[in-house]
C-alpha cells in the first residue's frame, strides 16, 4: 500500500480517537466542576465557561508558534507532541481537589493540543493533488465521528464509572492516538520551510485580490465556533433545569450535546457537492440565516426533547459552514499563501472557541440560560448581514472598469 494511504487510515484513527477523548468530557465537565466545591448558581457556570475557555485561549496564542515549528521540524512530530501532551495532561485532570487546579491543567492542555491541525496539514501536503479533497473529508468525517461518539460515551460513563475515571479512560485514548502516530505514521523527506522565505503577515494579505473578504470569512469561522461554544458551559445545566426529574442527566446531556454531530456527518457531503452546483457563497448565507433562526427557537424550548430536535436541525447548517468557509477560502487565495491563509484561519477557530464559553457563561449568570441562546442568534445575524455586505463589495470591484 502507497505511503500516503497508510498514513490516512493511520490519521483517521488518530483523529477519531482525539476527537472522542476531548468531546466525552463535555457534558460532565460542569458537574465536575460542581463536585470541586463551587456550587453557587451565578459562580458555576461562569467557572464552567473559564475551564472551557482557557483551553482554547492558550492554544490560539501558541497556535502560531506550534506552526511555524511543524514547518520547520516535521508534523510526526507536532502529532506526537499533541497526543502524548494531551493524554498525560488529561491523566492529571483525574486527580484535582480544587477548580483551582483544574483551571491550570486545562490552560495546560491547550498548550499541548493541536492534533487534529496538524494531522490535516500532514494529509493536505502528502495526497495526490486530484484527491485531496476526498482525502481532507475523509479526516474530517473521523472528527466528526469522533465528536459524535464522544459526549454520548463521556455521559454513559460517568453515570456508570464516576466521573473521574472518564478522564483516565480519555487518556488511555490520547495514548492510543500516540501509539498508532508512532509506529504507522511515516512522513516522508518533504522540504523544510527556511525563515528566509517566509512571507511576513502583511505581505501575505497584500497578495489577496480582496483582503476584506477573506478577513469577512475569517470571521465567519470565529462565529462558527462562537455557536457551538456559547451554549458548552450551560448545556448540562439548562437540560438539568428543563428536566429536573431526570437521574441520568450526564448521559442525556451528551445526547443532546452529540446530536448535530449526526445530521452534519451525513449532510455534508451531499451540501458539499450542492455548494459544487450553485455555490458556497449562497450555501454559507443560508446555513447562516437557518442557525440564526434555530438558536432564537431554543431560547424557547421547554424540554429536552425539543431541545434535542432543535439541534438536529442545528447539525444541517453546521456540516454546510465550515466546509462552505474552507471552500472559499481556498478560492480565493493564491497558492503561495493558502498554508498561511488557513493557519489564520485556524487562529480565528480557536479564538471563537475561546470567546464562546464566555459568552455563555456571562449572560448566563446575568440573564439565565435561555439569554444565551438569543445572544448567540443575534451574534450570527450581524455576521450574517456583514459577510453579505462584503460580497456586495467584492462584486461591486469586480464590476468597476479597471
Amino acid at each position: 500500500m502507497e505511503s500516503w494511504k497508510v498514513n490516512l487510515i493511520s490519521v483517521w484513527f488518530g483523529c477519531l480517537f482525539t476527537g472522542l477523548a476531548i468531546s466525552q468530557i463535555i457534558p460532565f465537565l460542569p458537574l465536575y466542576v460542581e463536585q470541586l466545591g463551587v456550587t453557587d448558581p451565578s459562580a458555576l457556570p461562569l467557572w464552567s465557561g473559564l475551564i472551557f475557555s482557557v483551553t482554547f485561549m492558550v492554544s490560539a496564542v501558541v497556535s502560531p508558534m506550534w506552526g511555524s515549528l511543524a514547518d520547520r521540524k516535521g508534523r510526526k512530530l507536532m502529532l506526537l507532541r499533541a497526543s502524548l501532551g494531551m493524554g498525560v495532561v488529561i491523566f492529571l485532570q483525574a486527580f484535582v481537589t480544587d477548580v483551582w487546579q483544574l483551571f491550570l491543567l486545562r490552560a495546560l492542555m491547550g498548550l499541548t493540543s493541536g492534533y487534529i491541525p496538524n494531522a490535516m496539514a500532514l494529509v493536505a501536503t502528502q495526497v495526490p493533488r486530484e484527491r485531496s479533497g476526498w482525502a481532507m473529508s475523509m479526516v474530517t468525517t473521523a472528527q466528526i465521528c469522533g465528536v459524535i461518539m464522544g459526549p454520548v460515551m463521556g455521559g454513559f460513563l460517568a453515570d456508570w464509572v464516576g466521573l473521574r475515571a472518564v478522564f483516565l479512560i480519555t487518556s488511555a485514548l490520547l495514548m492510543t492516538s500516540f501509539l498508532i502516530t508512532f509506529f504507522l505514521i511515516k512522513e516522508g523527506g518533504q522540504p523544510r520551510v527556511k525563515k528566509e522565505d517566509k512571507m511576513s503577515g502583511s505581505m501575505v494579505f497584500r497578495s489577496l485580490g480582496n483582503p476584506g473578504l477573506i478577513i469577512s470569512l475569517f470571521l465567519t469561522t470565529l462565529v462558527i465556533q462562537l455557536c457551538n461554544g456559547s451554549i458548552s458551559p450551560i448545556l448540562t445545566l439548562f437540560v438539568r433545569q428543563l428536566e429536573p426529574d431526570v437521574q441520568n442527566i450526564a448521559f442525556i446531556s451528551g445526547v443532546v450535546a452529540a446530536i448535530p454531530g449526526i445530521s452534519a456527518l451525513f449532510s455534508a457531503p451531499k451540501l458539499g457537492r450542492l455548494g459544487d452546483r450553485i455555490g458556497a457563497e449562497r450555501i454559507l448565507i443560508v446555513a447562516l440565516i437557518l442557525t440564526f433562526v434555530l438558536f432564537m427557537a431554543m431560547s424557547w424550548a421547554g424540554s429536552a426533547l425539543q431541545l434535542g430536535v432543535l439541534r438536529f436541525l442545528l447539525g444541517f447548517a453546521d456540516g454546510a459552514m465550515m466546509p462552505a468557509v474552507q471552500t472559499l477560502l481556498l478560492r480565493y487565495s493564491s497558492d503561495r499563501v493558502t498554508g498561511r491563509i488557513f493557519g489564520y484561519n485556524q487562529s480565528f477557530m480557536y479564538l471563537g472557541n475561546v470567546v464562546g464559553p464566555l459568552i455563555g457563561s456571562g449572560v448566563s449568570a446575568i440573564g439565565g440560560f435561555r439569554w444565551v441562546f438569543a445572544a448567540t442568534a443575534f451574534v450570527v445575524l450581524i455576521n450574517t448581514v456583514q459577510l453579505i455586505v462584503s460580497w456586495k463589495r467584492r462584486k461591486l470591484v469586480s464590476a468597476s472598469p479597471a
